[in-house]
């Protein structure tokens, strides 16, 4: 590996399995640095495509998602780092089909739990090919005030606590990544803080050793001194110090292995991390701190004492004029995301929906205020969901029965009624059931069950204005207005409508008044001494009902019975109903797998 840095200011990655905190982190840890594009060239979500928005700096940006690693590779040639959110199931084949990549340099495994001897295969392939593979189990790393991967050194505030936005001297190397982000903010204490950090990951077997990146950070100029935290398990500390006796690394190394509580338990202990298990004297803490004493690593007697260590290494390289002071910048603001500003109280922004039917922030949706288990619990029904969602108030049982009635009486009238024949023509035209729905409902309106609404108001306003049926009627004809809810094509006063028949008979014997419904009755028996068709129909029975349930409750002011006959709930009942005869009429026609409708042509007048 040895080599040396391996990331810059241009730097640009891939992430696969789209994450949105560490990306957002990664693109404001960019602007924090001052870079002049995103660190993050695109995104790999396997079987999605298109573009994700996220902030760089106070501007809104689209990345690019590629649903394979081929075809993000070959989009984006200059970005040589892939950071691997996969889970520790698919993190090995992701990660070796990104190896197999010729623009990919460096791959960062997040999961831990990848199994070692797919870990083996990978670090193999990476040493065979000059490339470098960091964790798994890791949290990634960073090249101060250049490029992060994914969550290193957690939150925008830790980062500039931790002066991580421009580079210092110190080269830093770990395998816990938690404990990298407690050393960030220690060597930031006192030194002139990190040049690199990295978190090679706690698995047994991570795709870099700590003496891999201690070798590379040898190299880097940049780089005056060298910060080691290791941990007991495993024996990779030692050929850092077979490194150091041999010679191979100049620069100061100040390091401590942490887990000398272990020797406290009288029988083994398995730590945090996978790799953090002693299996003998060797990889105990005690053994391997001594050795790296022995080995001439600056090595304190205690995690305590790791930062005086520290501090007084770097003030001798400073005496010594190897070490020169650094500039220091202001780095700056980034944007406040506006959700967090709003908890935090600092801003307030309006809202652009107003509900006041339902709410679904709690542990379960209540309707009205009403929890949804309560209303299974209660056992209530149709209507009752209705009385809550549409009238924002538990009605009666008799009301709620009522509506439950009107929904049965109005569900189908047959497949020759404008709005069946709609929907069955659309779905023998292979449309699926939302457009077949959709084609019947557009029917709905003045000519075709739009007319409860309309019968109910001008009932209403007969009613209330003293009019008799006789003067309601010849003054709806002087304006050249049909009466609403009066009038049918097929029946007769010798032939009535039987739903009208089953809602007065259910009104007369639940409601407490019906003064509505009796008026209606009698504009009826006057219509019909005009002609024997101008009978009742269920638009005007509705209608008429519908106004003694509002009026009768007692639950509903003059003014909220207005504003329910003039805003459309009336209608609201019939498009509720009639949908569900539509869809049944769709599904019929799907189920009898019925051809495309064509109209006969001697159906048809043709004429000039």
């Amino acid at each position: 590996m040895a080599t040396g840095q391996l990331f810059s200011h241009t730097t640009q990655a891939l992430f696969y399995n789209y994450k949105q905190l560490p990306i957002q982190r990664m693109l404001d840890f960019d602007f924090l640095c001052g870079r002049e594009t995103p660190s993050v060239a695109g995104i790999i979500n396997p079987g999605s495509e298109g573009f994700q928005k996220l902030f760089f700096g106070q501007e809104e940006i689209a990345i690019p998602v590629h649903s394979t690693i081929e075809a993000a590779c070959a989009a984006h040639p200059t970005a040589d780092v892939l950071i691997n959110f996969a889970s520790f199931r698919s993190a090995a084949a992701s990660s070796m089909a990104a190896l197999k990549q010729p623009t990919i340099r460096i791959i960062a495994i997040i999961a831990e739990g990848v199994p070692e001897s797919d870990t083996k295969q990978l670090v193999a392939y990476a040493r065979a090919n000059n490339k470098v593979v960091i964790g798994p189990a890791t949290v990634g790393g960073i090249q101060a005030g250049a490029f992060k991967i994914g969550d290193t050194a957690g939150t925008i505030d830790n980062i500039i606590h931790c002066k991580l936005y421009r580079p210092g001297s110190v080269g830093f190397v770990s395998k816990s990544g938690g404990m990298s982000n407690e050393l960030y903010n220690t060597i930031a204490r006192v030194t002139n803080g990190i040049y690199e950090g990295i978190a090679i990951g706690g698995d047994v077997f991570p795709g870099s050793t700590l003496s891999d990146h201690v070798l590379r950070f040898n190299n880097i100029p940049q780089v005056k001194m060298i910060v080691v935290l290791g941990e007991l398990g495993g024996r990779d500390e030692y050929s850092l110090v077979e490194a150091l006796k041999e010679g191979k690394v100049t620069k100061p190394v100040v390091a401590w292995v942490s887990g000398t509580c272990a020797r406290l338990f009288k029988s083994e202990v398995q730590f945090g991390h996978a790799g953090a298990k002693s299996g003998g004297e060797m990889e105990s803490a005690q053994a391997k701190n001594q050795a790296l004493r022995d080995a001439g690593a600056v090595v304190p007697t205690s995690y305590e004492a790791f930062e005086t260590v520290i501090k007084e290494t770097f003030e001798k390289l400073v005496e010594e004029g190897k070490i020169s002071s650094v500039k220091e910048v202001t780095p700056p603001q980034i944007p406040e995301d506006l959700n967090t500003a709003i908890k935090s109280g600092k801003v307030r922004a309006p809202t652009h929906i107003i509900s006041t039917i339902s709410d679904d922030r709690g542990e379960e949706p209540c309707y009205a205020g009403v929890p949804m288990s309560s209303i299974v619990e209660q056992g209530l029904g149709v209507g009752d969901v209705i009385s809550l969602l549409w009238f924002k108030r538990s009605l009666p049982r008799y009301c709620t029965k009522f509506i439950e009635i009107c929904i049965m009486l109005c569900a189908d009238h047959g497949p020759c009624v404008s709005g069946a024949h709609n929907s069955i023509v659309t779905a023998r035209a292979g449309k699926d059931l939302v457009s077949s729905l959709v084609s019947g409902l557009l029917t709905i309106g003045p000519r075709f069950g739009g007319a409860i609404d309309d019968a109910a108001r001008y009932f209403k306003d007969a009613y209330d204005g003293g009019l008799t049926p006789y003067e309601f009627v010849e003054s709806m004809k002087k304006k050249g207005i049909r009466v609403p809810g009066i009038g049918h094509r097929i029946k007769r006063g010798d032939n009535r409508d039987k739903r009208v028949e089953l809602l007065q008979r259910f009104a007369r014997s639940n409601f407490p008044s019906v003064k509505y419904m009796e008026y209606a009755v009698q504009v009826e028996t006057y219509t019909l001494s005009k002609a024997n068709n101008l009978v009742m129909n269920v638009d005007g029975a509705i209608g008429s009902l519908f106004l003694d349930l509002l009026a009768g409750s007692g639950m509903f002011t003059k003014q909220e019975v207005d504003e329910i006959v003039e805003i459309g709930y009336l209608n609201g009942l019939f498009v509720l109903a009639r949908s569900i005869g539509l869809i049944g009429h769709t599904f019929d026609q799907k189920r009898l797998k019925q051809p495309l409708y064509r109209h006969p042509w001697e159906d048809v007048l043709y004429t000039k």
